[in-house]
């Protein structure tokens, strides 16, 4: 038996094993298994396992679920909430984006970087009460920010409203509740010095 365990532990991951090691890692954080900054860390290393093994480790301690009742991962998934004091906050690189993300911080500067998150739902709501600091929004082709209804209070608010080059729209994010003090930065990936040399788009 420890040899099978073994041999099935080296074979190489499908995109169909992660995406299932990614809905219980989900379903398990709604359960309160797992915190925020632990799914964060799970989700990243599911992302980018190469083998079932890999997979593996990362739900070994969590408790059964199922992902194929019909209420499942969507439900679980969609809240995300953030609360952080004199700290920096990012989500960069491969992240998942929910469908709604509480922000609750305060003297923390938060980056959201979109260029090559993975978009499972077409609107992002951000709810925010945030005091102090920036927040940087990082967009693609295809992102659009709706800011109207966000209370500003002693804080600037800066975003493209008509893109240059406008696309389909993919995700739209919509920013409401507080901002006091600090402002708002919505902007495009910034180009490498090859892309810039080259001419190319971010």
């Amino acid at each position: 038996m420890p040899e099978e365990i073994s041999a099935s532990d080296k074979l190489r991951a499908s995109h169909a094993d992660r995406d299932r090691v990614v809905d219980v890692l989900r379903i398990s954080a709604g359960d309160g298994c797992l915190t925020s900054a632990e799914l964060d860390d799970r989700i990243e290393l599911a992302l980018s396992a190469r083998t079932v093994g890999e997979l593996t480790v990362l739900t070994a301690d969590l408790p059964p679920v199922s992902t194929s009742s019909g209420t499942t991962v969507a439900d679980v998934k969609d809240v995300l909430r953030i609360e952080q004091t004199f700290s920096k906050v990012e989500r960069v690189g491969r992240w998942i984006v929910p469908r709604r993300l509480e922000l609750v911080t305060q003297w923390c500067d938060v980056t959201l970087d979109f260029t090559q998150a993975e978009i499972t739902q077409p609107t992002l709501h951000i709810d925010m009460t945030m005091y102090g600091k920036t927040l940087t929004l990082i967009t693609r082709p295809g992102i659009v920010v709706d800011a109207d209804a966000l209370r500003v209070q002693h804080a600037k608010i800066t975003y493209p409203r008509h893109p240059t080059h406008p696309s389909p729209t993919t995700l739209r994010i919509e920013l409401t509740g507080d901002k006091a003090f600090g402002r708002v930065r919505v902007r495009p990936a910034r180009r490498s010095v090859g892309q810039w040399l080259l001419r190319r788009p971010a």
